[in-house]
């Protein structure tokens, strides 16, 4: 549950893609079987913390969307996903105003590297200490808090860290 006036962002890179067809377009390309179980695992991690978001937004790749679509089981219910084409290999700052148009207290934001990792890391305050969060690999997730009443108003290096969590390591 996001306390009151705060909200909550789950920054989600998509998990591990596939390379078997090298003539597919970038877009076009699915999970692979490992990417399919961790973000199976990743739906599972958020549910029993009950990071539950009420915005989705996503990119419209393939990948991204599979990713959402594996890790839904998990919730008894997640609201319909606003798919953004522009998302798709968004750099930090597309990343930052599509957010501050978001209207949900809790969202959730699937993407792609390399401006994932580098949103993640301009807004915290104080970057977790996992050595993963810098190469924010796939299914890297950040959950964080923002003291903000409206995501207008949110800013680099507001953010508090709740989570960071990456469930292919094994």
């Amino acid at each position: 549950m996001t306390p009151e006036g705060h909200r909550r962002l789950i920054l989600i890179r998509h998990a591990k893609s596939s390379w078997d067809d090298p003539l597919m377009r970038d877009h076009d390309r699915p999970l692979n079987k490992r990417g399919r179980e961790a973000a199976e695992d990743l739906g599972q991690w958020l549910a029993s913390r009950d990071y539950l978001p009420d915005e989705i937004l996503c990119s419209t790749a393939t990948r991204t969307v599979e990713t959402l679509k594996c890790l839904a089981p998990a919730f008894a219910q997640l609201p319909s996903p606003r798919l953004s084409e522009t998302l798709y290999h968004a750099a930090p700052d597309v990343m930052m105003a599509v957010l501050r148009k978001a209207t949900g207290r809790c969202v959730m934001m699937l993407g792609h590297n390399p401006g994932i990792a580098e949103f993640a890391h301009m807004l915290p305050a104080r970057a977790p200490a996992d050595p993963d969060f810098l190469r924010y690999p796939t299914a890297a997730t950040l959950v964080a808090d923002f003291e903000i009443g409206d995501w207008s108003d949110i800013a680099p290096g507001m953010g508090t860290v709740l989570d960071f969590h990456v469930p292919e390591r094994r």
